[in-house]
């Protein structure tokens, strides 16, 4: 149903709410640092999101040499990949937080992200990664040659933010946006 239907998110919630115990057991038994475990969770799951686009488990088991292949082992192999080839940041330069962004949430604000255009998705990532102000990220972007005022960033915040949200499926913006959440805050 995932691949068929990439328009909504709520299958991939579903394979992640199935999975995400195994998949967090494997990588916390591998990780000294739970800041690195909870990154490392999150960075899995993306990749998972995007294997799974293209998986075939059928072509795959007669790959495996006719192996039990399901789709419970495909995530253990994946994990066990991503955990082996894993280069993690230092602790203190990690600003991902699992209890801030389920990794489903994640995978969709990224993809949403990728939907923008380049300079408001600039702007919002300035705003919610550095936290900069309008102020600021006008400063910057008028020394990088870009004649942009203070009030046009907040105008490029705010329609950026309604894009972002928009961009979102659907049933993605039910299962983890509140209406009475400030999803300025959680999204990125």
């Amino acid at each position: 149903m995932f691949q068929n239907h990439p328009d909504q998110g709520r299958f991939f919630t579903a394979i992640f709410c199935r999975y995400a115990q195994i998949v967090y057991s494997l990588i916390r038994h591998s990780v000294r640092s739970p800041v690195q475990a909870d990154y490392l969770f999150a960075q899995t799951w993306q990749h998972i999101y995007h294997e799974l686009r293209a998986l075939d488990l059928r072509r795959e088991m007669q790959e495996s040499d006719g192996g039990n292949l399901s789709l419970q082992n495909w995530l253990i192999n994946v994990t066990a990949i991503c955990i082996n080839q894993a280069e993690l940041p230092p602790v203190e330069t990690i600003h991902y937080s699992l209890q801030s962004a389920s990794p489903p949430l994640w995978c969709y604000v990224r993809q949403a992200l990728e939907l923008l255009a380049p300079l408001p998705r600039l702007v919002v990532l300035m705003a919610q990664t550095f936290r900069w102000s309008e102020t600021r990220i006008a400063a910057y972007l008028q020394a990088e040659g870009e004649a942009i005022s203070p009030a046009q960033v907040k105008a490029l915040l705010q329609k950026g933010y309604q894009t972002l949200e928009s961009n979102l499926p659907e049933d993605i913006r039910a299962i983890y946006l509140d209406e009475n959440l400030d999803y300025q805050q959680a999204l990125v």
